[in-house]
């Protein structure tokens, strides 16, 4: 029986369980990923059989107070079992008041692995453990988002978006970064393919794929590291807009995109901009649009949201944040809610309609995942 959907948390993560790639081909056992102690003393996961140079922290926070925070250090045995095990992770919903949740897997590496076959074998593995074991403590209540393989041609990416959807994923997860922008026709069969499965595509902030270098997060060097933190939240507009403006879900109006860990706030500034440059510019550049570009918002494109203040007090007024804009706790990371996403909640609805605080905290989600609840 499907739980009572009144709060789903869209934007959860994970770190995958010791033994996330059991299930790697006999071939590839020798070099499996492996949990191993960092030079800083924490654990992390290992891809190529050496030190991980970036081990548990900011990733896994979760439970321990802002003034303990360190950006990586933590082993194993320090994080709550709910960052790799699905039923502890359940239980960590309940305290929250959160009756299911869309999970994030932190595997991303494979996108960049230069032995792409390797890299294929590994992601596999990993989507297996994610819906096969970690979503399956219930599969009503954890939403799993398996890789695929957007820079692996066009057959491999095919072959492992269906392979998921037959084992029941919601949706994908893609790198931020790909060879071909997402705006390009070449994933026309692609985004058929999740259309006629009703599975969304994300992307999560800026996570995943190889970035130019005049974007690489400085992680190191005091307020450029957090000075990333704030503007990743503004990092996903150009990414949608093209999608957008270039007639993505006017060709496929039943897709489904996500833009993870972006709040909201920015929303009626953007579908403003996009307004009045539709109708000044429309005329002469071949926009390839039949309607405004806001009627995609909230239909076809939505993001997820934590304590932004501004963008819950604009959803009062404004219909597009409150039909866009889905609640998250971000469990387990150094800027999750957990475990007062029950206060959070209270504080930031007070005075929403109730069919709008419906919307956000719940309402989205079903809509942007497909899942139908009984009347």
């Amino acid at each position: 029986m499907s739980p009572d959907y009144r709060v789903i948390s869209t934007d959860n993560h994970l770190v995958e369980a010791p033994d996330a790639f059991d299930r790697l081909p006999a071939r590839f056992q020798d070099r499996k990923p492996r949990i191993m102690r960092g030079p800083d003393g924490g654990d992390g996961w290992s891809y190529d059989g050496k030190p991980p140079t970036f081990t548990f922290g900011l990733n896994a926070m979760a439970g321990i107070p802002y003034e303990n925070y360190k950006r990586s250090g933590l082993t194993l045995d320090e994080i709550l079992p709910g960052n790799y095990d699905g039923a502890a992770h359940l239980k960590d919903m309940d305290v929250d008041g959160v009756d299911a949740a869309v999970v994030y897997p932190s595997s991303l590496v494979v996108f960049t692995m230069e032995d792409r076959e390797f890299a294929l074998a590994v992601m596999r593995a990993a989507n297996d453990w994610l819906l096969d074991d970690f979503c399956a403590a219930d599969s009503n209540r954890l939403w799993g988002l398996p890789l695929v393989p957007v820079d692996d041609g066009m057959d491999e990416l095919l072959a492992e978006t269906e392979r998921v959807a037959a084992k029941g994923a919601r949706g994908v997860l893609l790198p931020f970064y790909a060879e071909h922008p997402y705006h390009d026709p070449y994933y026309d069969p692609f985004w058929k393919v999740l259309s006629e499965a009703g599975m969304a595509a994300s992307v999560h902030r800026t996570m995943g794929g190889r970035p130019p270098k005049s974007e690489v997060i400085d992680l190191v060097t005091p307020g450029t590291n957090v000075a990333g933190i704030v503007y990743r939240f503004l990092a996903d507009t150009p990414l949608l807009t093209n999608l957008i403006f270039t007639g993505l879900f006017q060709r496929f109006p039943d897709l489904h995109f996500v833009a993870g860990e972006v709040n909201c706030g920015w929303i009626p500034f953007w579908v403003q901009m996009m307004e009045q440059e539709y109708e000044r510019q429309r005329h002469w550049s071949g926009i390839p649009l039949e309607t405004n570009p806001t009627a995609f918002v909230g239909e076809n494109v939505f993001c997820t949201t934590l304590d932004d203040n501004v963008g819950f007090e604009l959803a009062r007024d404004h219909e597009v944040v409150a039909r866009s804009a889905m609640f998250s706790t971000d469990y387990p990371h150094s800027v999750t809610l957990w475990p007062k996403s029950k206060e959070y909640i209270e504080t930031l609805t007070k005075g929403l309609p109730e069919d709008r605080k419906h919307a956000i905290l719940a309402g989205n989600a079903l809509r942007a995942y497909g899942v139908k609840v009984p009347a």
